[in-house]
């Protein structure tokens, strides 16, 4: 018995031992070690944002990368590896181009496209992001049941669970985790979204939803994972960028970052959602090194990490893990993919050609971050017709993007409001509303202290940001206001800027007064913080504050009035301006050639 145990320990442990017996003088033979090398390719693609193919619908020309070039450099790497390659999606697919818009919305009995693409791309795994659950359940449920690979979202769990590691509680149609096999290696990738939907979205969008912080629940499927699974490799699939964003009381938006460091047991983090390349190790909190890979948007780069282990008497021995982050925005063409989906590249080519109205001025949304600009005032007084608000709030939601004068198409009018946010009235005293603004200056401008200081808060860090551009912060928080005249000065400190005049018809404004306010979905729900860090108001009590909403999505019903009133001139309301004009003038000049040239 006693020799029984011993051989037993020996191929448990992976020990080569000498056994002696007492019939012979020799020893046996050691056997020697039998040794397995397994290399992997995980390859990972995020927020996409429907940039499928090689067509930018709006501006109607050409686009570099999308995932018809990266399809191009995944089957070079299917060649090379085979099957011990792993293609993975970190979420943000459903809107963005046009084409998911058409998919959703104007087409949604056929097969979802963004499904139709990931299936033929044959993903092995896709992580839910924040842009696909804001279409709504008629879009995201039926998305779900089509992709064919597994959707995941740990953290994404049904309302009212008792919050414990079981698959049951998961959000129907999601898995915490998907298990993969190659070449006798077991990987569980765990999925998880950005648990900030609360601040940006209304609750009807994701009824039936809950969104657990993330390192807590990263925890937990980690130990299950190891106790249940006992897998060779542990990736996390993370809608949610490295760290910064809102951080509220429970939970971080973006908060990739805390869970490598905080959660043993992840070998390579795959993350997404800060639009932002990343290719670093951290150190977690047990010494060990994990590596974080993000490709930023579009499908200009993917993520990629090349992995090769050893296995010695059937014992994983050694894991040696590189990451690299790939351009593919130059990569040929997959003409074979091409031809696949182009019937449905003619259909959306149709829906964005097809003529909405006629603007006899061009607008620019660039102007937008000067003064008044006739892009975002045009959006403010549409917005004022629909609602019959007293007050519009409206930020430029692109950086440099153009309508040119003659006949508006549809593919004007992703140009003209990008996002499928709802419109909502909201009620808001006097007092919130001058503080909503000032917390929107103060990320837009700088407190000047001499004629030659920067009139724009401006980022001199040169680190690729897709969002923020050449600002300290988003640009799409930047709300100006229609409906009340005011003055910005910029030598007054954060918080003291505003100065609001009147109502721009003429009537005394007065901030103990209550006034409808009309506004994105983004905004209404927390998005940004203007209305709770801002204006004051408690995140909790931010539905109550709503008067009115739309039932479809905003561009819908900026397209219908645009419609109904054929011909417009976009101008510049003229109701606010930044002073002293002495000073700011000149400084917004030298601001606009730094971030826009000549």
């Amino acid at each position: 018995m006693k020799h029984l145990f011993a051989l037993s320990l020996m191929f448990a442990t992976g020990i080569t031992m000498t056994a002696k017996t007492t019939t012979t003088t020799k020893s046996a033979a050691a056997k020697p070690a039998t040794t397995k090398t397994v290399k992997l390719k995980v390859i990972e693609t995020s927020d996409v944002h429907g940039h499928f193919f090689p067509w930018d619908f709006m501006e109607q020309k050409p686009l570099k990368g999308t995932l018809v070039r990266a399809n191009t450099y995944i089957n070079q790497q299917r060649r090379k590896y085979g099957d011990n390659l792993l293609l993975i999606d970190n979420g943000d697919i459903l809107q963005g181009q046009p084409c998911v818009y058409w998919s959703n919305y104007v087409m949604p009995e056929d097969e979802n496209l963004a499904a139709r693409v990931v299936n033929y791309m044959r993903y092995d795994a896709e992580t839910v992001g924040n842009h696909d659950i804001e279409p709504g359940h008629k879009v995201y449920d039926k998305w779900i049941r089509e992709v064919r690979c597994p959707l995941l979202g740990a953290n994404i769990v049904k309302e009212g669970c008792d919050g414990t590691a079981t698959p049951a509680n998961i959000y129907d149609g999601l898995k915490p985790y998907s298990v993969h096999y190659r070449d006798g290696v077991k990987i569980c990738i765990i999925g998880m979204l950005t648990p900030a939907i609360p601040n940006w979205l209304n609750k009807s969008i994701w009824k039936g939803m809950e969104f657990e912080e993330m390192v807590s629940c990263a925890k937990k499927w980690v130990k299950y994972i190891k106790e249940q699974e006992r897998p060779d490799l542990i990736f996390g699939l993370f809608h949610s960028g490295f760290d910064g964003g809102i951080v509220a009381d429970g939970y971080e938006e973006n908060a990739s970052k805390a869970v490598a460091e905080e959660v043993e047991g992840f070998d390579v983090i795959f993350f997404g959602h800060d639009h932002q390349v990343h290719n670093l190790w951290v150190t977690n909190k047990k010494g060990e090194r994990v590596l974080c890979l993000d490709p930023s948007c579009y499908v200009k780069n993917v993520a990629e990490a090349t992995i090769e282990l050893t296995y010695t008497n059937g014992h994983l021995t050694k894991k040696d893990i590189n990451g690299e982050i790939v351009s593919v925005q130059d990569m040929d063409i997959d003409q074979q993919m091409l031809t696949h989906f182009q019937p449905a590249i003619d259909a959306v080519k149709q829906y964005t050609t097809q003529r909405i109205g006629y603007f006899k001025s061009p607008i620019y949304t660039r102007d937008s971050f000067f003064g008044n600009a006739a892009f975002t005032d045009l959006i403010h007084n549409l917005q004022l017709q629909i609602t019959k608000a007293d007050i519009s709030f409206n930020a430029p939601l692109s950086f440099n993007a153009t309508i040119k004068d003659g006949p508006v198409t549809m593919a004007d009018m992703f140009k003209l409001y990008r996002f499928e946010n709802l419109l909502y009235v909201l009620r808001m005293t006097g007092e919130e509303i001058r503080k909503h603004l000032e917390y929107s200056y103060d990320m837009w401008t700088n407190t000047m202290t001499s004629a030659d200081d920067h009139a724009l808060r401006l980022n001199d860090n040169s680190k690729e940001d897709q969002q923020r551009t050449g600002f300290q912060y988003y640009t799409f928080n930047f709300d100006s206001a229609s409906g009340i005249d005011y003055e910005v000065d910029l030598t007054k400190p954060d918080g003291q800027k505003v100065k609001i005049l009147r109502m721009s018809n003429g009537q005394t404004f007065d901030e103990k007064r209550w006034y409808r306010v009309a506004m994105n979905s983004y905004r209404s729900n927390g998005g940004g913080e203007l209305l709770t860090r801002g204006a004051g108001i408690a995140q909790d009590s931010l539905e109550s504050r709503v008067l009115f909403h739309t039932d479809r999505d905003q561009r819908h019903y900026l397209t219908e009035e645009i419609r109904r009133i054929g011909t417009i001139d976009p101008k510049p309301n003229k109701n606010w301006k930044f002073v002293p004009e002495a000073w700011v003038k000149p400084a917004l000049k030298r601001d606009s050639l730094k971030l826009f040239g000549k």
